[in-house]
């Protein structure tokens, strides 16, 4: 017989609305990496035979530096969080588990910051 109460019985293993952001924040970034990725092909084929010097004066003209870093940010944190997903529903050992998500998540953000990192290097030169 179990002498708890029905909320002591539930308690940590109920809703901590943590899912609920996920959701939207994978679906926001799905939606806002449709058109970024659109743009990046589209240029992307246009620049494929561009000397290095053409490539540098796009990266640093207009908007591009800013949709470049956008991309990047979209990109990898949409990746991180599907991941995540994946991570947590298939491996079920813990310590793995938790592993595994430290290491998408730094992961994601190293590679990130490298990529946001050469976007201004090129568009400031150095």
């Amino acid at each position: 017989m179990d002498m708890r109460s029905p909320l002591s019985r539930v308690r940590g293993l109920g809703s901590s609305n943590d899912g609920i952001h996920h959701w939207w924040v994978q679906r926001l970034t799905g939606i806002a990496l449709v058109p970024l990725v659109l743009w990046f092909v589209f240029y992307g084929v246009a620049l494929a035979s561009a000397d290095l010097a053409t490539v540098k004066a796009w990266v640093g003209s207009h908007y591009n530096p800013a949709l470049l870093i956008l991309l990047i940010v979209c990109l990898f944190h949409h990746g991180q969080l599907g991941l995540q997903v994946v991570i947590e529903d298939y491996v079920h050992t813990e310590s793995t588990k938790v592993a595994l998500l430290i290491l998408v998540k730094l992961s994601a953000v190293l590679l990130g910051a490298c990529s946001a990192f050469a976007v201004l290097r090129l568009t400031f030169g150095g």
